[in-house]
């Protein structure tokens, strides 16, 4: 007998690190968005000119949903691969993507950056492009669950960049959060 594990324990596995590992990502996308203040209803959000591929508001919280269950899922399935000799890398790879991916949302919403958004967003491009390699290695399924978050940030990345090129002051921008309280 060669096998490690039954095929029924392969599953189990598999089972308990997407049971840990897919909720932990989806919380941290959704914290690093939060804390950070992203998208529409912050001021200095919705004063900057929107470049025309800008997409509705509600698209961005629906796609990061999908795609951050489907990170967690891949590292799941890379996580489940034990023994495989890119395992470990292909791990290292995986967070210091996520890092990089959760590092965007401060950068450009909290700290009003858009030049160092930019170059956030181009670093997640290569890390991501490693880590699909280096998943690829371990589990091909795994890889290519990632391919539509590599398309995701491919887009981010121009979209970023365009707001960068109509907004090359944002930084100066300044915000009035005076807030009108009418009681009846």
């Amino acid at each position: 007998m060669n096998r490690l594990a039954t095929p029924g324990q392969l599953r189990a596995s598999l089972l308990r690190w997407s049971l840990f590992l897919v909720p932990t990502v989806l919380l941290l996308g959704f914290m690093s968005g939060q804390f950070a203040g992203s998208g529409p209803g912050n001021p200095w959000f919705d004063a900057l000119e929107k470049p025309a591929i800008y997409p509705p508001p509600a698209a961005f919280g629906i796609v990061w949903s999908i795609l951050y269950v489907m990170m967690g899922v891949a590292l799941a399935m890379v996580c489940a691969a034990w023994g495989a000799r890119w395992r470990p890398w292909a791990i290292l790879a995986f967070v210091v993507q996520l890092a990089l991916n959760l590092a965007w949302s401060p950068v450009f919403f909290a700290m009003h950056d858009i030049p160092l958004a930019l170059a956030v967003i181009l670093t997640l491009l290569a890390a991501l492009v490693l880590t699909i390699w280096l998943f690829a290695k371990v589990r091909r399924a795994a890889a290519w669950l990632l391919v539509p978050y590599l398309a995701w940030v491919c887009f981010a990345t121009v979209l970023t960049w365009q707001f960068l090129e109509l907004n090359p002051n944002a930084a100066e921008i300044e915000v009035n959060n005076a807030v009108q309280r009418i009681e009846l």
